[in-house]
């Protein structure tokens, strides 16, 4: 059925990222709207969450790219799969090849694969069929919980909205089986990362630093729909897709979206001891320590399933769960945190467990749940994020 399709797709990345985001902190530790912005748009698709274990070493030969100058910042369409995954379009090389990425605040490399699993639908690349390709062929490799993830390096036109990166250098993947039947399920080809350079495979040049020096403003803004499309401006902040002003949370660190959690309360009542949150449009749900998690699902009237996830009746009296950044509460209701299950009065509670060891966590992650209610600027050059209610 439909629903255990999101569910064996929402199980197998999720477990990825888990798997791996101990991995990755571990080793990162040793506009407006109109014409004046690039418009992304934003397509849904199932629950999905990546987060792969990098090397955060350089390897020779692999240099930085120039980027075309733009004069307008670029909308790209956000599409929304059940309120489970978000992808958009990008093209690569000359002429370009449409390919469908998860545009991805928790990684910092672009991959498009160029093979297709069997029995998927995915569109691929195919580098001959560019004239812009310059073949490059280092090795590329990301290990995911499940399995790998691995090409070669490549370099081609890349376009995003109406971006050009020339000459970028990215990864052409041809192993996919890292990501298991979540992938071959999903409507997604590849991830396009958004995060710092600190958290780069092999040190390369991220979409964001090389596109950065010709946007309007070196910002980029997400509207996740509900059940509908929503939208990635590059380059400033579409007004029309938030209310009120945006309040800042300064970065606590530049390698994902990383702020200062205050406090996570349900009933006014203290609910973690962690002090660091992410931002992560890559992530599907809620994620924080797992002890956590648990007495937060109990506070609300959550209770655990088989599959291991927790259920809620869809029309409870539950309370707000409420996370506060930079001094500012940000509260959370019911029909925020519930994931609807098609013909089922029980809905999925949008909030799963991961333990982060320290020195790196505890922490929690602030996934597309919060991220459907809150509209978010990632300030690139002011290197901290903006928070408004999300336009209805």
């Amino acid at each position: 059925s439909n629903s255990l399709q999101r569910r064996n797709l929402l199980s197998t990345i999720t477990v990825a990222k888990q798997t791996n985001m101990a991995r990755v902190f571990g080793a990162l530790l040793a506009a407006k709207a109109a014409a004046d912005v690039h418009r992304v748009k934003i397509k849904k698709m199932p629950r999905v969450s990546y987060a792969p274990s990098y090397g955060t070493y350089a390897r020779p030969g692999l240099g930085a790219s120039a980027s075309d100058k733009a004069t307008a910042p670029t909308d790209v369409v956000i599409k929304d799969y059940e309120n489970a995954q978000y992808y958009g379009e990008i093209s690569v090389g000359s002429p370009g090849q449409s390919m469908a990425v998860v545009f991805d605040t928790g990684s910092s490399n672009l991959w498009v694969p160029d093979k297709k699993p069997f029995g998927s639908s995915h569109s691929i690349y195919t580098h001959d069929k560019s004239s812009t390709y310059v073949e490059n062929g280092t090795k590329f490799a990301i290990q995911y919980g499940s399995g790998p993830v691995s090409g070669v390096y490549s370099r081609d036109d890349v376009a995003i909205g109406d971006q050009i990166l020339k000459n970028y250098l990215f990864a052409e993947v041809d192993d996919t089986s890292g990501l298991g039947v979540g992938y071959r399920l999903g409507k997604f080809d590849g991830i396009l990362g958004l995060a710092w350079p600190a958290i780069s495979v092999d040190g390369v040049p991220t979409p964001l630093e090389a596109m950065v020096a010709s946007l309007d403003e070196p910002c980029f803004a997400f509207a996740l729909g509900d059940e509908a499309d929503g939208e990635l401006v590059l380059g400033g902040v579409d007004d029309s897709k938030y209310t009120g002003e945006f309040a800042y949370v300064p970065l606590s660190e530049k390698s994902y979206w990383q702020v200062a959690l205050d406090s996570l309360s349900v009933s006014n009542a203290s609910m973690t001891s962690a002090t660091k949150a992410i931002v992560d449009s890559g992530t599907s749900l809620l994620a924080g320590p797992t002890d956590d998690v648990k007495a937060i699902a109990k506070a609300v009237g959550a209770t655990p399933s088989i599959a291991g996830e927790y259920m809620i009746a869809c029309d409870a009296t539950a309370p707000d769960i409420v996370f506060s950044l930079g001094g500012a509460d940000y509260p959370l209701a019911l029909a925020d945190y519930i994931i609807q299950e098609e013909g089922s009065p029980e809905c999925l509670f949008g909030m799963m467990g991961i333990d982060i060891p320290a020195p790196a966590g505890p922490l929690w992650i602030l996934g597309d749940v919060f991220m459907r209610k809150y509209y978010v600027k990632f300030d690139y050059g002011g290197e901290q994020i903006g928070i408004a209610t999300a336009a209805k």
